[in-house]
């Protein structure tokens, strides 16, 4: 049975305080799990120290993917040789450059006999959201996109500068179903960078207008009852749903085993009625035709072999409900020394927050503050890196733009690490950012 939101609660309420020693046997069981995956795995101990984990996850995960490039050598891209290969539990048939790829083996999402899907796979979670909304051009035609304050930036960018056949249409106060005065279909875009109140507030309204739900999941686990809420929501109201996904996050056990995304077509087992059946069947033909025509496919190698391993969804529960944790310790202390320097920390996924400067920032001085205070911090040993991506053993800082206000600002990525250090590093980021701050490059 999938880990349910439920379940990760009762593990992040065990794991309020994780001492060193419980996060490295933990951190062995992963480590253990990915060695599991080599043909010929290594001798391991368990790691003595957050660095060795983070090294010796980042050299296993290369080393599977290197094993899998020579036990698969003649699953080209001209597919010459009969047979397309495999990936752990996941097996591939596909001609000429992945254009018909064909995927069988284990979903990222599991909710029993409650759903099934449908899943297109690409080589982003941008690829797959790309080809989706550029393909219900051809299944909706001109349409009202509603969006929530906060969506993810390249989202927006592609809504507005390629996907013609959409208006952007951002949703304030106002309930969804006002929207039906229109004669437009309508798309709600649920983002999972949205405002953890909009994101509430969006599952209490009635969704009778809507003709298709855009559901981004990348910053939730697969199995998490969050997801779970949202589908059964859509199903009340018969809404057609699909789910894209960048999998290189919260799927790769903090160690982004390879760019992997997908867009799941979702059926309820039950209550569906027909026409949402054949609307959606329609919208996945033409997904799949735009993916092949933009040259989005998945590439085999970076399906993670361990995904259909008996601990993985007990690990990731667990590296989840840890982020979580120290998601909100962090929220307390910011909002304590920082105040009105947070830019936003009640996100949705509790996944990272934003921080901002008493002057505005532009894009070049939220690049250089990122930069700056990770190579500060991780020289004096705090395990912080400038990387433009979460779910790490490490925290994450990266320049952050909101799109709907034009605004800049920083954002710490919350990593899974022992409760006392991560505290440790809260308390030394709030203090970088008090003496640090800059509201220009040449601050």
């Amino acid at each position: 049975m999938a880990p349910s939101r439920r379940c990760i609660g009762r593990v992040l309420e065990g794991l309020e305080v994780e001492t060193t020693e419980a996060y490295l046997d933990r951190k062995h069981e992963e480590l253990r799990l990915l060695n599991g995956c080599l043909r010929s795995p290594l001798s391991l101990v368990c790691p003595r120290s957050i660095a060795e984990v983070i090294e010796r996850k980042f050299q296993l995960t290369a080393l599977i993917r290197a094993e899998h490039e020579l036990q698969d050598w003649t699953a080209t891209e001209t597919a010459w040789a009969p047979g397309c290969g495999a990936a752990g539990p996941f097996e591939f048939e596909y001609d000429y450059q992945r254009a018909d790829l064909k995927v069988q083996g284990p979903s990222f999402y599991e909710f029993g006999g409650e759903f099934t899907f449908d899943t297109a796979y690409t080589g982003s979670g941008m690829a797959a959201i790309s080809a989706l909304l550029l393909a219900s051009a051809r299944v909706l035609g001109p349409a009202n996109v509603l969006v929530l304050p906060g969506t993810y930036s390249e989202t927006l960018e592609l809504i507005e500068g390629y996907a013609r056949h959409l208006r952007k249409v951002t949703l304030k106060n106002e309930l969804v179903d006002k929207t039906a005065e229109a004669e437009e279909r309508r798309i709600l875009l649920l983002d999972f960078c949205a405002p953890a109140g909009a994101f509430e507030a969006t599952l209490r309204n009635t969704g009778r207008a809507l003709d298709l739900l855009v559901f981004d999941t990348t910053c939730f686990a697969g199995g998490s009852g969050r997801i779970r809420r949202v589908l059964r929501w859509a199903r009340q109201w018969h809404i057609p749903v699909v789910m894209v996904r960048s999998h290189n996050k919260l799927d790769s056990l903090g160690a982004e085993y390879g760019r992997l995304g997908s867009a799941s077509f979702v059926h309820p087992a039950k209550g569906a009625l027909p026409a949402d059946r054949s609307k959606i069947n329609d919208l996945l033909s033409e997904t799949r035709n735009a993916i092949r025509l933009f040259g989005g496919a998945a590439m085999p190698a970076h399906f993670p072999p361990y995904i259909g391993a008996h601990s993985y969804r007990s690990l990731t529960n667990r590296r989840v409900a840890a982020m979580l944790r120290n998601g909100r310790h962090a929220t307390r202390y910011f909002r304590s020394t920082l105040k009105d320097l947070i830019r936003e920390f009640h996100f949705a996924h509790g996944l990272y927050v934003t921080l901002s400067s008493t002057q505005p920032f532009d894009e070049a001085a939220a690049r250089w503050t990122a930069t700056k205070m990770s190579e500060d911090l991780g020289r004096t040993g705090f395990p912080i890196r400038h990387a433009g991506s979460f779910g790490f053993d490490f925290a994450a800082a990266e320049w952050f733009r909101d799109i709907s206000t034009d605004g800049y600002s920083v954002r710490i990525a919350v990593p899974d690490l022992p409760t006392a250090k991560w505290d440790d590093l809260t308390k030394a980021v709030a203090h970088w950012w008090v003496a640090n701050r800059p509201t220009s490059v040449a601050a």
